[in-house]
């Protein structure tokens, strides 16, 4: 079996001999009517008028001998949208010596042309066109991989990721229903008066979330600054406060953070602030949401994901934080110790990272959530684990929701702190845990203290992230990033 660079010698003197014959590889522009699901829609139309028609693909398949050929164009358009292949003919008595023999002698699978002919259905009943001329679009000098097993290794699959698209049609609709997911969340949002806006990625602190930051440095103003971990949720909020009563954002996000199947350290959000609503009414909106999404971008509400079954179109129950806790592991997270905590999560074979009260509740109930299919929302969470959301009256809790599908959170939203007294207090309580070297912590923002003391309405804010859309299409974060970070090769 010939070599990768073997492979590209035969095809380097394959363009030699193009460049011989005057026929550019690399043009600007080709002949072409039609995309290849077009040509399908005016198939009838074209093959009873017999006009001459361009169309162009990669080539994908070659069978034939002699004075005959087969080819199986590919244009890259969406399944979806229609059959993205369409096949082409060449015969020797309908091509010219010359472009037939250079057919022959300088076309591989992977190239890319473009044919002109008359369409016709072949005796098997394939819809085809009768290549009359032909030239080329893009000389491909590596062979594309195998056909039936394609690219094996993982690690090549993202770092060639453009070959496992060409490969896998079936992977290019993945991004065409994520593009969708992204469409309709905007045109939910916009339908209901929210207005879009664009808030820094650059921030001197950042605020939104608890996450490593990544950190780079300002040359102009000679100024180290973090990239966002939010959606601008603080930025958001001093909109509220600025009189805007809806806003929302999609963007990208960067948490330093490691790599699982449902975490990566960079992702798109969405986030949107709601002046005068709570968490009660966020959750109404959120709940149509999510159904809207699932209808119009899957047909469907019912799903079976991370081996758990759901129908969003169910009741969404409500579940209590610390109940669930403690009906699962039996700790009563209010009054059980560090101590206790820690021993529970050992006997349970949990590994925990910090041994703070905050990140001990948080991972007790990491490991409760994974037996929850949902749909439900987590309500009533702990004050130490929500700095940001405002008290319920008379509780040790706070008014957040998390929408919970198999097993995993896929969003949070708050009725928002507007005390600016209250959340000074969380701010430097969120200090001190920064302070004992846990890099989570949420840093603190006096200017955004400021504006809380010129007053913010009361306001709900959510977000969720592409997390969501992995859940619903049952795939890993990672295999749903077009090109996600990848270490360069050693």
């Amino acid at each position: 079996m010939a070599s990768l660079d073997e492979l590209r010698t035969t095809r380097l003197a394959k363009l030699e001999l193009l460049k011989k014959a005057g026929m550019e590889a690399y043009p600007a522009k080709v002949p072409r009517d039609f995309c290849l699901k077009d040509a399908r829609a005016n198939f009838a139309e074209y093959e009873k008028s017999a006009k001459p028609v361009s169309v162009s693909g990669r080539i994908m398949a070659i069978r034939g001998a002699g004075g005959i050929s087969f080819l199986v164009l590919d244009d890259g358009l969406s399944a979806q949208a229609g059959r993205s292949t369409f096949q082409a003919v060449i015969k020797k008595d309908t091509l010219s010596p010359e472009l037939f023999e250079l057919f022959g002698a300088t076309v591989d699978i992977g190239d890319i042309v473009s044919v002109t002919g008359t369409f016709f259905v072949t005796q098997r009943g394939e819809q085809s066109i009768l290549v009359t001329s032909w030239t080329m679009a893009s000389k491909s000098l590596l062979p594309l991989p195998e056909k039936w097993h394609g690219i094996t290794d993982p690690d090549e699959k993202f770092r060639k990721r453009y070959l496992d698209f060409i490969m896998n049609p079936e992977l290019r609709d993945v991004f065409v229903k994520k593009a969708k997911f992204w469409e309709v969340t905007r045109n939910f949002l916009n339908t209901h008066g929210f207005l879009e806006v664009e808030t820094p990625t650059l921030e001197t602190t950042t605020g939104g979330a608890e996450a490593t930051p990544f950190k780079t440095h300002h040359e102009d103003y000679d100024l180290d600054v973090f990239m966002r971990i939010s959606v601008g949720e603080l930025w958001q909020k001093r909109l509220m406060a600025a009189g805007f009563p809806k806003t929302f954002e999609i963007g990208r996000i960067y948490r330093n953070e490691g790599t699982s199947p449902e975490h990566a350290q960079e992702f798109t959000n969405m986030e949107f602030y709601w002046s005068y609503a709570d968490y009660n009414d966020g959750m109404k909106l959120v709940q149509d949401m999510y159904r809207s999404i699932a209808q119009e971008v899957f047909g469907t509400t019912k799903f079976t994901t991370r081996g758990h079954s759901f129908d969003l179109a169910d009741e969404w129950v409500h579940i209590d934080y610390t109940d669930e806790i403690k009906k699962q592991t039996g700790i009563d997270i209010t009054t059980a110790s560090e101590k206790d905590m820690m021993k529970e999560l050992d006997s349970l074979k949990v590994k925990y990272e910090g041994t703070n009260r905050e990140r001990l509740t948080d991972t007790l109930w990491k490991y409760c959530r994974k037996n929850i299919a949902g749909p439900a929302f987590l309500v009533n969470h702990p004050l130490l684990v929500a700095p940001l959301a405002k008290s319920i009256q008379g509780k040790d809790a706070v008014q957040m929701f998390q929408p919970i599908l198999a097993g995993s959170e896929v969003g949070r939203g708050y009725s928002e702190l507007n005390d600016p007294i209250d959340q000074r207090q969380r701010f430097e309580a969120q200090q001190k845990i920064l302070a004992s070297g846990d890099t989570e912590a949420m840093m603190a923002d006096w200017e955004f203290v400021e504006m809380l003391e010129h007053g913010m309405p009361p306001t709900c804010g959510f977000g969720f992230g592409e997390r969501l859309f992995a859940f619903l299409i049952d795939k890993p974060l990672r295999e749903v990033q077009m090109f996600p970070l990848m270490k360069p090769k050693a």
